[in-house]
C-alpha cells in the first residue's frame, strides 16, 4: 500500500478525505487503480444528490406566477424523482404526482418538477418530502387546494434489511379543497388511476 504524502493529504477536501478513511476502515486500499479517484467521485456525487439544500424555494416561484382566471384542477403527474434516505443514505426513487386548483394565479409548468427536484435532492424521508412539496405550493401560490401523491421504491428495503424487491411506498398530502371536498379528491385520484388503465 502506497504511503500518502503530506502534500496529498493537505490538498484533499474534507469530504473526499472522509471517503478515503472510510475505504480504509472497510478494509480496502484507496490507492489501488479502481479506487484511486473514488473519494473525489463520491464527493461530486454527494454534492449533486444534495444540491437541494442550496435551492431557494421562494425564488423558484418568484418569476413563474401568472394571473389567470382558470379555476379547474391542474395536474402534473409522473414526475420522476430520486432522493437519499436520511436513515441509511441509500437512494429511494419513483414518481410524484402534483395537482392544484388555482385561485387567480397559475404556475409555470416547469416549476413543479423543479420544486420536486429541489426538495428531493436532500437527505429525506418520503413522508416529509410529500408534505414539503404540498406546503411549498400552498405557501407560494396560495391555491384553493393542493394534492401530492408519491410512489417510491426504497433501496434500503430492497438491498438490506427485509430485502423485499417489489415493495413500493405510497404517501399523500391533501390540502384545502382536496382535503375538505371528497368530489375534488376523488377526481384527482381518478385521474391518477387513468394512467394505469
Amino acid at each position: 500500500m502506497k504511503v500518502e504524502s503530506l502534500v496529498e493529504k493537505k490538498s484533499r477536501s474534507p469530504i473526499s478525505g472522509l471517503i478515503r478513511d472510510l475505504l480504509l476502515r472497510l478494509g480496502e486500499d484507496p490507492e489501488r487503480e479502481g479506487l484511486a479517484r473514488t473519494p473525489d467521485r463520491v464527493e461530486r456525487s454527494l454534492q449533486f444528490l444534495t444540491q437541494g439544500y442550496q435551492e431557494d424555494i421562494e425564488k423558484l416561484f418568484a418569476q413563474a406566477r401568472f394571473s389567470e382566471p382558470y379555476d379547474e384542477m391542474v395536474l402534473v403527474r409522473d414526475i420522476d424523482f430520486f432522493s437519499l434516505c436520511e436513515h441509511h443514505m441509500i437512494p429511494f426513487f419513483g414518481k410524484c404526482h402534483v395537482a392544484y386548483i388555482p385561485d387567480g394565479k397559475i404556475l409555470g409548468l416547469s416549476k413543479i418538477p423543479r420544486l420536486v427536484d429541489a426538495l428531493s435532492h436532500r437527505l429525506q424521508v418520503q413522508e416529509r418530502l410529500t408534505t414539503q412539496i404540498a406546503d411549498a405550493l400552498k405557501k407560494n401560490l396560495n391555491p384553493k387546494g393542493v394534492a401530492v401523491v408519491m410512489e417510491a421504491q426504497h433501496l434500503c428495503t430492497m438491498m438490506r434489511g427485509v430485502q423485499k424487491q417489489n415493495t413500493r411506498m405510497v404517501t399523500s398530502s391533501m390540502l384545502g379543497t382536496f382535503r375538505t371536498d371528497p368530489k375534488t379528491r376523488m377526481e384527482f385520484l381518478s385521474l391518477l388511476r387513468e394512467k394505469n388503465g
